[in-house]
Parts: C-alpha cells; structure tokens; sequence
C-alpha cells in the first residue's frame, strides 16, 4: 500500500480560537498566576463531575501527593498501588518515605487486580490508589468494601479517566479524593494541570493551603486591590498552584468535554467494528459498570500469529507514519523499583506478559475520518505481512 506523507500523531489537543481568546483575556489584564480564572474552573469542574470541592493544582501527581499528605502519610506506611501504571502513581508514595505496595493487573480490563489487594494490606496500609486505565473503570464498589473492612483510604487515579462514567457517576464524585492529569495529551488539555476532587472540606481545605507554600487562605489574592500583604505560613506546603492561563484554557476545555467525547467514542468504535474479529489483535474490553473515556485506545497483538514482536510491529506503523505508544512499562520491571525492592520481572505475571503485546493507538477528537481508516489499513496490512 501507499503510505502517506505526513506524520500523524499519537496524540493531539483539541484547541481552538476559544481557547485562543480566553488566554488572550487573560494576559492582556496582567494576571497570569492563581486567580479568578482559576477558581472558576475549579468551581465548573466540581459542577461537572458532582464533588463538592475541587482544587486546581499543576498535574495529577501533585494531586496524588496532597491527597496523601491530608491523610498523613508516615514513613513505613503503606498504599497499595497496581504496577500497571505510570510513574506517578507510586513516586508520590515515595515522597514520604512511605511504601508502595504493587499489585498486578486484571487481564481484560488492564486494572488492579482486585483479588489480590486483600493479600497486600496489613497493619501498615493506609490507602488505595486504583487507576483507571486508558479510561476505563475500576470496579469501585469492590474497592471500596475492601477499603472499608481495613479502614483505609481510597485515591483514585483518573488521569485518563474525564468522563468515565462508573454505573450512574462520572468519576470523581464517588472516592475519598480523586485525582485529574491535565497534560497535553489528555481528554481536557491546560498542558501542564491537574485537579484534586474530594467531598472532605477539611481535606480540601489541607489540598489548597499545601498547594501554595503552607500559606493561610487565599495567599494568592494578596497582591489585588481587596487583599492584604499580610499571610502566615501555617505549614512547610509546596508550589503546586495552577495558573490562571492554564485555567482559561481549562474553562474552555470543560464546555467541550461532551463533544470531545463523543468524537473519541466515534474513533473507538470504528476501531472495534473493524478489527473485532481480526486474527492478529485483541481489542480494548468495557465492562458493564462503566463507561469508557477512550483516552487510550490500548491494542493488543497476538504475537504467536506474528513473525514480529511489538517493537518491531512499532516500527513499522512508524514507517507508515503514525505515531504510538506504549501504556505502559510496569513499575516492578524498572530499575529504580528492582533495585530498591528485588523484584523480579516475572513477580506480577499478567502485567508482565501483557506488556510486551501492548501498542496504543492514535485516538484524539482532532482525527478525520481518514486518519482512522489509514491507521486500520495500515495495521491490518502490517499484519497480513508479518503472518507466521
């Protein structure tokens, strides 16, 4: 086949002049940090999702780590965390000292196997911190009963998660605290952001005076015309505030975020459809108590039916010019993690050979229709090539 000749990205935000005139309002009044911009986003994003308080920080793993530091992570704790996942998840466990404890994946879901946390918690556990993978939801009534039972609690990670929906919920409004990543890649983009939700006004109250120094309520109005100079440092906090660009753009994101949605869903769907009964690949499952945000659409390869492995199948759509990824190496085969804890690359056996057939597929709200067909003709051709 003829391949084409221009690159098409993994993934790309969906920006446009909206997102243009509101950052534009906002540099030309001079104030560029936490403001009014931000605080209103923080108030729509609870609207939306269904918490009663939201705190706008600068990515989803300041949001991990403040929701730790409210419940006050020790040394030699515990959180159970799935090695399915990236960085973040377990690095912030790590900030204080604390332990992750790594649980391996569900097959079908790529979520933490819920069996296995009950073997993981003992006396040191503090929390859970499931992850809802590519956007699909963890079984969350089965987490909780198990958080509940071990007085534990539950953080989730819905980095890909906005607007997974869980039974009758959107994400967000159902855990102790859940936590939102704003990158450049993910379902709303502010380039660099992310969003602590929780019910708890104590715990959120901890959430913004941390995010900002340890410094006493509404530290950041202190240079407008209604502020003092005056503040108290009540705590040794961090420097995690959202500016108020990044704000703009994420108001703006918030009123799209339905129709980005369906976009994607469109995308995945006209994947499944036409590689549901292909030999080569095993697609992406939903389970029925969740919807799916399609933030990845994560495929796998059958590799006994190749005469190539995944990187080489990698290449190949590269040499198409499409872009992928890879979601993700698990946490127990790196090498900060083998050298800190011994393990092993076989230890979590599912995630371990999971991973190796693994290939993310471009699926953003900006792809044509076009772009979705070439990346199916290019697969398929890849794999009638490579047939063992």
């Amino acid at each position: 086949m003829i391949y084409r000749k221009d690159f098409l990205p993994f993934a790309k935000p969906d920006l446009g002049q909206d997102e243009i005139d509101l950052v534009s309002e906002v540099i030309r009044s001079g104030w560029l940090t936490t403001g009014d911009k931000t605080k209103e986003f923080e108030k729509r994003f609870a609207d939306y999702v269904g918490a009663k308080y939201a705190v706008a920080v600068n990515s989803a793993t300041a949001a991990m780590h403040l929701a730790l530091s409210a419940i006050d992570l020790q040394r030699g704790d515990e959180v159970i965390v799935p090695t399915m996942t990236f960085a973040a998840t377990a690095e912030v466990v790590r900030y204080f000292d604390a332990k992750p404890v790594l649980v391996d994946m569900e097959h079908d879901t790529f979520n933490i196997d819920i069996s296995a946390i009950e073997n993981a918690i003992n006396k040191n556990t503090k929390a859970i911190i499931p992850v809802h993978v590519a956007g699909q939801a963890v079984n969350l009534d089965q987490i909780h009963e198990i958080a509940q039972r071990h007085q534990l609690v539950v953080i989730e990670d819905a980095a890909h998660a906005l607007p997974t929906r869980y039974k009758d919920k959107i994400i967000g409004s159902i855990s102790d605290f859940t936590s939102f990543s704003f990158y450049v890649t993910k379902t709303l983009a502010t380039g660099e952001g992310g969003m602590i939700t929780t019910d708890n006004e104590e715990w959120a109250e901890h959430c913004r005076i941390m995010s900002l120094h340890g410094i006493s309520k509404n530290a950041w109005s202190r240079y407008t015309s209604t502020g003092s100079w005056y503040y108290e440092i009540i705590a040794p906090g961090f420097k995690y505030n959202m500016t108020d660009i990044a704000g703009a753009l994420g108001l703006v994101q918030l009123k799209k975020i339905d129709r980005m949605f369906e976009r994607r869903l469109h995308i995945a769907n006209r994947y499944i459809e036409d590689l549901r009964d292909h030999w080569a690949f095993e697609l992406p499952q939903v389970k029925e108590y969740s919807s799916h945000s399609y933030h990845l659409f994560i495929l796998r390869l059958n590799l006994d039916k190749l005469t190539i492995d995944r990187s080489q199948f990698i290449e190949q759509l590269r040499a198409a010019n499409i872009g992928t990824s890879v979601h993700w190496i698990p946490l127990h085969m790196h090498p900060y993690y083998v050298a800190t804890y011994g393990y092993q690359a076989t230890d979590y056996p599912i995630a371990y050979r999971e991973y190796w057939r693994m290939i993310s597929l471009p699926i953003y709200p900006t792809m044509t229709d076009e772009d979705v067909e070439y990346v199916l003709e290019v697969l398929k051709d890849i794999a009638e090539h490579n047939q063992r």
